[in-house]
């Protein structure tokens, strides 16, 4: 008997070593476990999230083909659904992200509250604080998919979106440029009269090298033609090389030469911005601000754009569960009348700030980042008040 009590009282071998049950290491960290309530709140979340994508991708495309009617009948079946509207839906997609989680948010968390299950949550001991982790989880899922899309998925599908609208509904492609001026690297400059990118053509061309603010060699010619990746062909051309007084002048009627400029540089057309991905963008517009190009200021916001799009989940997750997390009078019709209301001011607010980079009142990551500045003060305020 004495032996049996005394393997009763001895520690166990793990307890002798230091080391935890398991059981005792979940009760000391309880947030890093994913429970069941965890699944639900994710599975509803990022569920009623894509719900709301295809409903308003069924409105969306009801009003984009009334837009687009003449279009639509004129343009072959084929052209229309899987050049244009299969490109178009991501589109559609990366530019509303942000309304797309606050419906899902207050639709989902409204629900919860309207059951009483956000209260029976709290009651059993669960944080204000632990209830956000899921919501910001699936904000988290929300914010990589959107910017993976919109950084280097949608942009080579608006390569064929924009095609299609320049040639069926309205084409505003740039193929001309007149007094075309740009540095080809420092200390070179090239200009041309008219450039025609329907022949690939330029006219009165010119190349000027200068060491400081000395000219050291000026070549000229009739016509040049763009052939491939900064291969230009110049006809007719004169160089004249300069050597203190002495100057040295050589003609020819054709001569391949080797310019790093591609016509895409100085024929900068509407929503070229949107068919780059994120890369792309970062390296034509270090380039353009090397050569002194002045009108990349869509370029520039399109990248903050794609960035600052990515902390919106964050901010409009926390603001709709602030806003829906208490059961109120008006029933979830009030709250999703509230969220659209916010959400839709959130995107007219950076459309707002979009004009003042623009303008040149700001820089373009400030422009972009205002609206995230103000609505993270927003959602600090509604979420100390909810957690209260």
């Amino acid at each position: 008997m004495e032996e049996e009590l005394n393997s009763i009282s001895s520690p166990s071998t793990q307890e002798i070593q230091g080391v935890q049950p398991v059981q005792d290491s979940r009760k000391r960290y309880p947030w890093y476990y994913v429970k069941r309530i965890d699944r639900y709140i994710i599975k509803n979340f990022l569920g009623t999230f894509f719900f709301a994508i295809l409903l308003l991708f069924a409105i969306v495309v009801m009003f984009d083909i009334n837009e687009k009617l003449d279009a639509v009948l004129t343009a072959p079946v084929k052209a229309t659904v899987f050049q244009y509207f299969m490109n178009f839906l991501p589109f559609v997609l990366s530019q509303f992200s942000p309304l797309f989680t606050f419906i899902a948010v207050i639709f989902f968390t409204s629900r919860l509250a309207d059951r009483s299950e956000v209260i029976a949550m709290l009651s059993n001991g669960i944080s204000f604080y632990r209830l956000t982790l899921p919501y910001l989880f699936s904000a988290a899922v929300i914010a990589l998919g959107s910017y993976l899309l919109a950084a280097y998925i949608i942009p080579p599908a608006n390569v064929e979106r924009i095609a299609y609208t320049n040639k069926w509904v309205k084409n505003k492609e740039v193929i001309y440029g007149d007094n075309i001026q740009l540095q080809v690297k420092p200390g070179v400059m090239a200009y041309m009269a008219r450039y025609d990118n329907t022949t690939r053509s330029g006219f009165r061309f010119s190349l000027e090298e200068f060491d400081g603010n000395t000219l050291k060699s000026r070549l000229t010619a009739e016509t040049i033609k763009y052939d491939s990746v900064g291969l230009w062909t110049v006809r007719q051309y004169t160089i004249r090389k300069f050597d203190g007084l002495k100057e040295t002048v050589t003609k020819g009627a054709v001569m391949d030469t080797l310019l790093n400029i591609d016509p895409r540089d100085f024929l900068i057309s509407k929503n070229d911005e949107q068919t780059m991905t994120s890369p792309e963008l970062k390296e034509y517009i270090n380039k353009q601000k090397v050569r002194g190009v002045a009108n990349i200021k869509n370029f520039e916001i399109e990248y903050e754009r794609r960035i600052a799009m990515t902390a919106a989940a964050f901010i409009l997750t926390i603001i709709g569960l602030s806003l829906s997390s208490r059961k109120v009078r008006g029933g979830i019709g009030l709250n999703i009348g509230l969220g659209l209301l916010l959400s839709f001011s959130y995107i007219l607010f950076m459309t707002v700030t979009s004009t003042f980079a623009v303008s040149g009142y700001t820089s373009p990551r400030v422009a972009m980042w205002i609206p995230n500045f103000v609505y993270t003060i927003i959602a600090a305020v509604l979420y100390y008040r909810a957690s209260r």
